[in-house]
């Protein structure tokens, strides 16, 4: 096997390491508002959009690595309690155009990437509830490669979802499972992360901010300080490795 320091891309990353790579990757895409600042920018969606081109541009790279399945914090309950109502409309209509970008893609053709948005998608407008119903209707058919974009979302908010379809399916409690809570879970047919990738990380900072808090019960974190909107291919690769590096314990 080629060793890893001298792989100088995701294609010979994916080669040389198939199998030891992530499965289920997650990203949290922190940094776009302090981006602009540092650009001395003073229109805040100009940072949500540099933040969309970025991941549409990084999206290729992961699947081209081997890497089967990414989940992305797109936008948390959080985001639009502490935003102008300007600004969560406008991430509203960048969302879904996000969304609508990737779907004509030829690599989710190409790759049969399965697009869903999940969250509490029932607080949304319902013209962009609308919207999301034909985005998660689109791909459908696609069972190689799968995308969640978590939207109106929040790890704590899962599990009370999922605990109440449980209530009202009937189960009774000696019957309830770990199987049970995962099966309820907007997750429910992810395997669980192995790896999250947070940008925008200063001064020691490291937190999940609620992102898939049943699903990364054991998985790796890589905290790096650099905003969303500069993530790039080589800072990838740079993190993928470390994931390689790591001896992965998962509590044994």
């Amino acid at each position: 096997m080629r060793q890893l320091d001298d792989i100088s891309t995701l294609e010979q990353l994916g080669l040389h390491y198939k199998g030891e790579l992530p499965v289920h990757l997650g990203l949290i895409l922190d940094g776009n508002r302090r981006w602009i600042q540092r650009q001395g920018i003073s229109e805040v969606t100009k940072g949500h959009i540099k933040g969309y081109q970025t991941l549409k541009a990084i999206l290729h790279p992961i699947f081209q690595a081997g890497i089967h399945y990414l989940s992305v914090y797109a936008l948390s309950n959080e985001n639009i309690r502490n935003r102008t109502e300007k600004e969560v409309n406008f991430l509203y209509k960048l969302i879904i155009q996000g969304v609508k970008d990737v779907l004509s893609e030829s690599l989710i053709k190409e790759k049969h990437v399965r697009v869903r948005l999940i969250g509490r998608l029932h607080e949304l407008p319902h013209e962009i509830q609308k919207e999301i119903e034909k985005v998660n209707l689109a791909t459908t058919e696609y069972r190689d490669n799968f995308i969640n974009f978590c939207v109106m979302y929040d790890g704590q908010d899962e599990l009370v979802d999922a605990a109440k379809k449980i209530v009202q399916s009937g189960i009774p409690s000696y019957e309830i499972t770990r199987q049970t809570i995962k099966q309820n879970l907007y997750t429910h047919d992810f395997p669980e992360l192995d790896y999250i990738i947070r940008t925008g990380m200063e001064d020691g900072e490291s937190r999940l901010s609620g992102f898939l808090l049943w699903d990364s019960s054991y998985a790796e974190f890589k905290f790096r300080s650099e905003l969303w909107p500069d993530y790039d291919e080589q800072m990838l690769l740079e993190d993928l490795k470390d994931y390689l590096r790591r001896n992965r314990r998962k509590g044994k």
